[in-house]
């Protein structure tokens, strides 16, 4: 199984980029996963709420493929402990899913077009956090996930 966690504009700030960097390195040895950011026109983002998630959604639309399955990174999904988040994952490899996809949305949301195209929404904590602290948070998840399924050390529960 591969994981693509696809989200809005770059990571802007340097000490989140060098910590998805550490974490996605060190997931090599576990599973493929590629972080992909659609870029917005300035432009874009001067105009209302609704046109930019749906330019957003056009974006996500022409990155995912009919046989992905779409999770959505969102305040109102389902929440998950570490140890069952690594369920779920280990849960998606046996059902032989090529893809899993999880997107992170930009700052209004997800358009609806990708509401009905998610197979589930998950949300990593009832706190909110801004989108560029979410991608590591997520790849860290990942980690620790993988960590957990193979019995290691850095998980302590």
């Amino acid at each position: 199984m591969k994981i693509l966690l696809l989200q809005i504009d770059k990571t802007q700030d340097a000490y989140l980029e060098q910590g998805i960097g550490i974490y996605l390195k060190r997931l090599k040895n576990y599973i493929q996963l590629e972080v992909k950011s659609l870029q917005v026109s300035k432009a874009m983002r001067q105009r209302s709420a609704g046109e930019q998630k749906m330019e957003e959604a056009r974006l996500l639309i022409e990155e995912i493929k009919p046989e992905d399955e779409v999770l959505l990174l969102d305040e109102n999904g389902k929440e998950f402990s570490s140890q069952q988040f690594a369920e779920f994952l280990q849960k998606k490899q046996n059902a032989s899913v090529k893809r899993l996809v999880f997107v992170i949305g930009g700052p209004y949301g997800f358009d609806e077009r990708i509401y009905e195209r998610a197979k589930a929404k998950i949300s990593l904590s009832k706190m909110t956090f801004s989108h560029q602290m979410v991608r590591l948070f997520f790849v860290e998840q990942v980690y620790r996930a993988y960590t957990i399924l193979k019995g290691e050390k850095y998980h302590h529960e």
